[in-house]
């Protein structure tokens, strides 16, 4: 049986999969207190294939970034799911942690990150509603065009 937080996320279409495990010396997710950290997650899908691969404002336009950090943020809900075995034990989405591998002079990493952003908030509403940092970095792991890191408060 799923939570109403999965129920949403079904009718936008997304299906939360086995979570990726680490492919280096960390862990997927820490939970300390209250909160839980998730380690950053690449744009990977569903099949194990980078979304979106290469530097937005070169081989990755905006409308390609802004997909690969929707993937990123379901790879997260993913990791969550893990953690806590429910995603409806969020009590909110606190931080979205975004690195968008960029051309030296791409300058629209915001609207790249709002892929994610955006669907916080059509998972969980306004607990979705979260700050956020975006920074543009010269590479990601497997020339990845994002990845997305985040904290959640769990009730």
């Amino acid at each position: 049986m799923t939570g109403t937080v999965e129920q949403k996320l079904g009718t936008l279409g997304v299906v939360l999969h086995e979570p990726a495990s680490p492919v280096a010396n960390y862990v997927g997710f820490v939970r300390t207190g209250n909160l839980l950290y998730v380690s950053g997650q690449v744009c990977l899908g569903q099949d194990g294939k980078l979304i979106a691969k290469g530097k937005c404002g070169v081989s990755v336009t905006v409308e390609q970034g802004a997909a690969a950090a929707r993937g990123c943020a379901i790879n997260l809900l993913a990791q969550v799911k893990a953690a806590l075995g429910d995603l409806d034990k969020v009590a909110r989405v606190v931080r979205l942690g975004g690195f968008v591998n960029s051309a030296p002079d791409f300058l629209d990493g915001p609207k790249v990150l709002n892929g994610a952003s955006d669907l916080m908030v059509a998972a969980f509403g306004d607990k979705g509603r979260h700050a956020r940092t975006t920074v543009g970095v010269a590479s990601l792991p497997s020339d990845a065009a994002v990845e997305v890191e985040a904290i959640f408060e769990v009730a």
